[in-house]
């Protein structure tokens, strides 16, 4: 017990000493204390700057995800629409596709359409989908005839810097993203 008494009294001497060398000290003490509160709040700024940056990055990918998600969707859709006409198919209306240079729409939706007129109008909906959900949005299609393989490519300015190149070379910043497919328009001809 006598230990516990001493250093009682031991750290009861030593705050008093330095409560009384604090009080002589105060005035040199408040300079600190504001540099202190300065350098937080640059480290804090600089903090919050990196992940102001971080936020965007993340956005401008989730951007990229969602148009390449979109992409898909409608590089599907010219080949389920190519599966519905196929004697379109068998016209080779679907044979070279490019939405840069449509063929016209001959508005025979409500009247009826031929074949070909109903791959015409098709190819012009793709286009106006592509433009409309894709920056820059164009596409191709390949192939040469029923139950071969035909190439879909959707191309699209996936960074908006005004990109219009269609050679599709992910290291060429004047070329377009593009997602490339390959499907098969199975039919039984019967």
């Amino acid at each position: 017990m006598a230990l516990w008494g001493l250093e009682f009294t031991h750290h009861f001497e030593n705050a008093r000493m330095s409560k009384s060398h604090m009080n002589n000290n105060r005035h040199t003490m408040r300079g600190f204390t504001l540099i202190e509160v300065l350098v937080t709040l640059v480290v804090l700024a600089i903090g919050l700057l990196g992940l102001a940056g971080l936020q965007a990055r993340s956005l401008q990918h989730n951007n990229s995800a969602y148009q390449r998600t979109q992409a898909t969707f409608l590089a599907y859709d010219i080949l389920d629409r190519m599966r519905a006409n196929p004697m379109g198919i068998d016209a080779n209306a679907y044979n070279s596709i490019d939405t840069s240079s449509l063929p016209g729409n001959p508005g025979c939706i409500g009247t009826g359409c031929s074949p070909a007129n109903l791959a015409n109008t098709d190819i012009e909906e793709w286009a106006a989908n592509l433009t409309a959900v894709l920056p820059s949005g164009q596409g191709t299609v390949t192939g040469t005839a029923a139950n071969a393989p035909f190439i879909v490519t959707v191309m699209w300015d996936d960074g908006r810097t005004g990109a219009t190149g269609t050679n599709c070379d992910p290291t060429d910043p004047a070329d377009m993203v593009c997602f490339r497919i390959t499907g098969q328009v199975l039919y039984n001809r019967l």
